[in-house]
This record gives C-alpha cells, structure tokens and sequence, in this order.
C-alpha cells in the first residue's frame, strides 16, 4: 500500500547500492577510516555525500498552505459547454490526465490536519496546449477582497512573533478590524471549518474567470468541484481528539482510499454569467467576498474529476508541485478579481524562491504537451529549449508566436468602463449581508448552535477583552440572536 516491499532470502537479488553518479559504493554502514577505530578519511567521498545530502534535502515549506495531501487522476467531460468556452480541457469528450493537492491554509508542515481552518484545493490540468492550473479552497469566498491586504491576514493567523505560538487574538483582531472578513469566517466557524477527510469537503475556483467560446463570445464563470462522496464534517471535540491520536488522518485517509481502490470523485459545476450582466449586477461579481446566488446563476454540469494514483514519491510529486493561477490556456482568462490579479504574480514567484527557476521542468510540472520556449539556463535546468537559436525573432527555425494556435487573449482589456463600474458602489455591496444569509438561511438549527460553540470556544483561548468585545459586535452585525448567544456563552451566562 505505501509502496515498501519485504525482501527475503527467496527473492530477487537486492539491487547494489550507488552513490549519486550511479558508482556502487563498499558498505552502508562503515565509514573509510585509518584503522577500525582511527579517525575519517576525507576522501571518504560517498560519506560526504551523504551527509551533505541530507544537510539539503529540506526545500523551504511553503509560507501558505504547507500541510497537504495529493494524488493523480483524471478529468472526463460528462456534458456540452463548448458554447461558453473553447478550453480543451472542458471540450465534449474530452479525458485529461491530473493532479490535485488539498492543504491546510495556516498550519506548517507538521501541523495536525484536523485544526480548523479552510483547505486548499489546487488542480493541474495536463492539456495537449499546455497545463491549466485552478488554485481554489472548499469554501466558495475568501477573508479579504483585495491582494493588498492578504499578507496581513496569513500573518494574522501565523505564530506570534514574540511568543511563537498560534495566537487567536491576533486572528480576531484583524478579522475585526476587517469586516470584510464575515462572510468566510462565519464558513470557516461553521461545520466545514474542519471536513471530515479531503474526500467529504467541496471545491471550489472562488475566484471568477473568464470564459472565451470559439466565437469570441465572453462569459465569466465560477467553477464548484462537489465531492461524489458526500460533504461530511468533524465537530471541534472529535477534530481536536483526533489531532492528538493522528495527526496525518487527512493525508492517510486520501491515500488509503485511493490504494484500496476507492477513488473518490467530485463533480464539476458553473456558474456562467453573461458579460454584460457584471457592471449592473446587483454586487461587484468580482469580489471575492461573495457568492452568486444559484437563483441567480444555476448550476450547470460540466464534468468529473477522479483520483485513482497515488504519488510513487510524496516530496517529488506533492511537495514540489507548483500550481499558479497564471496558467490558463486558450479559452479561459482571469477577471477583474483583485486577489486573483495579486495571484497570477504571487504563485510563480514563490515557486521560484522555494524550488528554483526551473521549477516547471520537474514531474509533477511538466506539461505533457511540447514545450517551446526561450526561457534558458539557471540552476538545475536540464531540457534544453526547443528552438532554433536563443531569442525571438530569429531566421533560423522559431518557435514563432502563431495567433491562430493560441487565440486571442482571453481578456476584457476592452471593458474598462465595466470594469470601472463593476467596482462602484451596489446596493449590497455591504460586508455582512451574504454572511447573515447563510448563518440564517443555510444552517440548520444544530449547525448553529455547532457554530456559536465553535467561535465561543475560540474566543475563551487568550482573546483580550477590548478584541472579544468587538468580536460579539462582528458577529452581532453578522446575526443579532448569533452575536448574543456567541457573547452569553462566552460571558459564562
């Protein structure tokens, strides 16, 4: 199951060992000495290796999202929306080798999986034009709506730079300082703050992007990955029990599933909006604070994504995949989402920091289709590029740009007065109103006692009084009954 084979006296010879350039090397165990009790050798040089080897072989964890899990798979269009876009991926028909990768947000490596926090949940789509890449989270809104302010939220909910602990009074305090923040919080709080496994939680792009159909017709889209297993959820008691007994329980279920055979599978769904529905829609559609109503914009079946591989090598596969939503192929674009524009900069940028520049030429990165670029040289490179001479344009072979394979940009650089007035003001605009809905609405009467308990409990855990104080009056501006029966709780009463 975990890859390990036993080997006995009536197996196969065992392979010999090999340093790094593949020379076998004497013993496994016994450094070159003098005598059998004399000092080291320097030339001891497969001893050396090892050692400075093993001195190396840690990359920096990712700063975001560095816990997780993942596995390969495959994408199968089950219905027709070749009408809203011409992506390959998403053509009738069409089955696309993949790879996901669920993770914690907050936590770092060795972080317990069951702490409550929203999981991240990033897909890589191995297209004959090249990988698409969506980087979502299984809730449908994030904390804040402007890239400017994401640094200062992960900060918020990373270790206290005095104390080095996680520290809930500095969550609370930018959450209210940020009300913004209600709609996700009030997700975060709720039962889906801690999934039962990766199987049992939706995904979702949250982001909305922008669709290109083979006729030049743009629509904006939001994509919702709904789990064929079913949502399932841990209460806090029974995540925090768990946290002490298995702290990999995530990582293991995904990959016991998968091994005994058990692939779990999510359904693909959108929502499309027409183009021109944004600038007068009722809230900015691109704020990331908000969902589209399904009334507004109903579900429509698009595919199937199946998990069915486990990675041969967790570091190689999962801690070295770098997913970006800057790769989008023909057909699919970004919008005038201001978090996922600070995105499209920020995730090719940490890969090339935390794995290096070629950090595309590695397994889990390499597209399946040709690669024709003047990108060259930096370290660890190893595939030359494929073109006739170094620089762009040249008379000696290309590659050359060729529109009619790409396509126009998916863009909507024509759209700058919609744009313009997708960000003025609308009558709900406001921070709290979609947060109240679903604590009202979409909960039933136990997940909202499930949700008082969750945030009571949390804010006993060295909140300070002034931040407690206007952590009632968040939630009150959220739901009046919720915010008063967060602060009796809290207040012993």
């Amino acid at each position: 199951m975990d890859g390990r084979t036993l080997v006995t006296e009536s197996s196969r010879k065992v392979p010999y060992t090999t340093d790094n350039a593949g020379i076998p090397v004497e013993s496994d165990a016994h450094s070159l000495t003098v005598s059998p009790d004399g000092p080291v050798l320097l030339h001891d040089h497969y001893l050396i290796e090892k050692m400075a080897q093993f001195n190396r072989e840690r990359v920096p964890e990712r700063v975001v999202h560095a816990k997780g899990a993942g596995a390969y798979g495959f994408f199968e269009v089950t219905a027709d929306v070749s009408q809203y876009t011409k992506a390959v991926v998403f053509q009738p028909g069409t089955r696309t080798e993949m790879l996901a990768r669920f993770s914690t947000v907050a936590g770092e490596q060795g972080s317990p999986d069951t702490w409550r926090d929203p999981r991240g949940f990033a897909l890589k789509f191995y297209t004959e034009l090249g990988n698409y890449d969506m980087v979502g989270n299984n809730t449908p809104v994030f904390f804040v709506r402007d890239a400017q302010k994401f640094q200062d939220f992960i900060h918020s909910q990373k270790r206290h730079p005095a104390t080095g602990l996680r520290d809930n009074d500095m969550q609370w305090d930018f959450w209210t300082l940020s009300p913004e923040t209600a709609h996700q919080v009030a997700w975060l709080m709720g039962d889906r703050g801690i999934p039962k496994s990766y199987r049992f939680m939706n995904g979702y792009s949250s982001h909305t992007y922008l669709w290109v159909n083979g006729g030049g017709e743009r629509f904006w889209v939001k994509y919702h990955f709904k789990t064929d297993q079913g949502v399932d959820f841990l209460t806090q008691a029974e995540a925090d029990d768990l946290a002490g007994r298995d702290g990999d329980l995530h990582r293991r279920d995904l990959h016991g599933a998968i091994a005994s055979g058990d692939a779990p599978s999510w359904t693909l769904k959108v929502q499309i909006m027409p183009f021109d529905d944004a600038p007068d829609y009722r809230f900015n559609p691109f704020d990331l604070t908000k969902v589209w109503p399904h009334g507004d914009y109903p579900l429509i079946e698009v595919g199937r994504m199946t998990l069915n591989k486990n990675p041969e090598d967790y570091f190689v596969h999962i801690e070295q995949a770098a997913f970006e939503p800057s790769n989008l192929i023909p057909g699919i674009g970004p919008s005038p989402d201001k978090m996922l524009l600070g995105r499209l900069f920020s995730y090719p940028d940490t890969h090339r920091y935390r794995i290096g520049p070629n950090y595309a030429q590695l397994p889990p990165n390499r597209p399946r289709s040709a690669v024709n670029s003047y990108a060259k040289d930096g370290p660890m490179r190893y595939a030359p590029a494929n073109t006739a001479m170094p620089y762009a344009p040249n008379s000696y072979g290309g590659p050359a740009a060729d529109v009619s394979v790409s396509g126009e940009p998916a863009s909507w650089y024509s759209a700058g007065e919609m744009v313009r007035e997708a960000y003025t003001l609308h009558a709900e605009d406001d921070d709290w109103g979609q947060a109240g809905t679903l604590v009202r609405t979409v909960l039933d009467d136990a997940a909202r006692e499930r949700l008082v308990s969750n945030v009571a409990g949390h804010l006993q855990q060295g909140v300070s009084p002034p931040v407690r104080e206007r952590a009632f009056q968040y939630w009150r501006n959220i739901d009046q009954d919720i915010g008063d029966r967060i602060a009796k709780q809290v207040n012993g009463g």
